[in-house]
């Protein structure tokens, strides 16, 4: 990088240079000293590779995002949530370079007024990526989302509701409503949420391939989503395609769902539950189990706590985290610690634990002692 420092005739000093493309660059300084500091700088942040063309951080965020966002591969809900992440913000129009650290603190400090911790980290996350590819692609030097303080989420144990087993079994009792033809067969589908841990799309996307009654076996293969007024077939969250090893009663209730619902040689494609021709999804699932909760006096439960038993149940039958894991389909086993983390014994309950059974060991094999002996 040539540069060079110059007094002018109103005996100021301009300092200039030219950048790898031949643009030139100039600043105007009282002092030679502030002058060639300038200069110094800026050749050092091209030595390092961490030069920012000065002209580059003019483009907003919002064009910025709209460039950059056009490169993802992304589905189409993610696209909508990154969309009203940046509508959300109140730095959209500024120019990159102009956005400081204080701007996203008080857009983060607008949100805790009316949005919940977890719905505020998610658009933090999204914008902070904005951010970190303006980086890469040297628009900005530094990314002014670092550092900023999110409001505290709720802890897990705190957060999590984790049904009762006496409250599943009033749920599967009231999944099938013979009063109500809509619901025939949505029992099935609960207990695939509570005895096999499936998320909403992954048990709605179950085909008849998937079941292995003999093997005591199902894969995981697809989830459905909803598109517009139709449904879309994509991978599993986070590519979490999976086998579940299923339980002798989770078995039985597939065979008689087969038996009933499903036409008998079906095809290895066809849904298990289906309306009509088309499989069911999305709000038809959730109308159901709505009437089914309500039936059973158990409002408050959402479907994904259903989830939460299952994965409650493999903890306290001694399952290790990699175990639990695999059969929740998490990317990461700190994915599963980090949800999960409270429900397993401390190294207190298993000292006590382990410490007891010397102790009744012990006790067990010694002879009983007389008084005065």
């Amino acid at each position: 990088m040539a540069g060079s420092v110059a007094k002018r005739p109103d005996g100021r000093y301009r300092a200039r240079y030219r950048d790898e493309v031949g643009s030139e660059h100039s600043r105007h300084f009282d002092r030679k000293i502030d002058a060639q500091r300038w200069l110094d700088e800026v050749a050092a942040s091209v030595v390092t590779g961490i030069y920012v063309d000065p002209k580059a951080g003019k483009v907003s965020f919002a064009s910025f995002y709209a460039e950059w966002s056009a490169r993802q591969l992304w589905v189409r809900k993610t696209r909508e949530n990154a969309d009203l992440a940046v509508r959300s913000t109140s730095f959209a129009d500024l120019p990159l370079k102009s956005i400081r650290r204080s701007h996203v603190e008080l857009w983060v400090k607008d949100m805790t007024e009316r949005l919940a911790p977890t719905t505020i980290k998610t658009r933090y996350v999204i914008i902070r990526s904005v951010f970190r590819a303006a980086v890469v692609d040297k628009i900005i030097a530094a990314d002014p989302s670092v550092g900023v303080t999110l409001p505290r989420r709720r802890r897990a144990d705190a957060a999590m509701s984790i049904p009762t087993v006496e409250e599943v079994g009033r749920l599967l009792a009231h999944a099938d409503s013979t009063r109500v033809s809509t619901r025939r067969g949505f029992r099935a589908y609960v207990s695939l949420c509570a005895f096999a841990g499936l998320r909403l799309g992954e048990a709605a996307g179950v085909q008849v391939r998937d079941i292995d009654l003999d093997g005591r076996r199902l894969k995981v293969m697809r989830q459905l989503q909803r598109e517009g007024d139709t449904y879309i077939v994509r991978a599993p969250k986070y590519g979490s395609e999976r086998v579940v090893y299923m339980p002798d009663e989770l078995v039985a209730i597939l065979e008689d769902h087969l038996r009933e619902h499903v036409v008998e040689q079906a095809s290895g494609d066809q849904w298990i539950f289906t309306i009509g021709q088309e499989p069911m999804y999305d709000n038809a699932i959730t109308w159901r189990w709505r009437a089914t909760r309500g039936a059973a006096g158990l409002t408050h439960i959402r479907l994904h706590d259903l989830r939460h038993f299952y994965a409650s149940g493999l903890i306290a039958q001694g399952c290790d985290v990699v175990t639990v894991q695999r059969a929740l389909g998490h990317s990461t086993a700190t994915t599963t610690l980090n949800t999960y983390s409270h429900l397993w014994p401390t190294a207190e309950d298993r000292t006590r634990a382990a410490a007891s059974e010397l102790a009744r060991a012990a006790l067990a094999g010694s002879p009983s002692l007389t008084v005065g002996a």
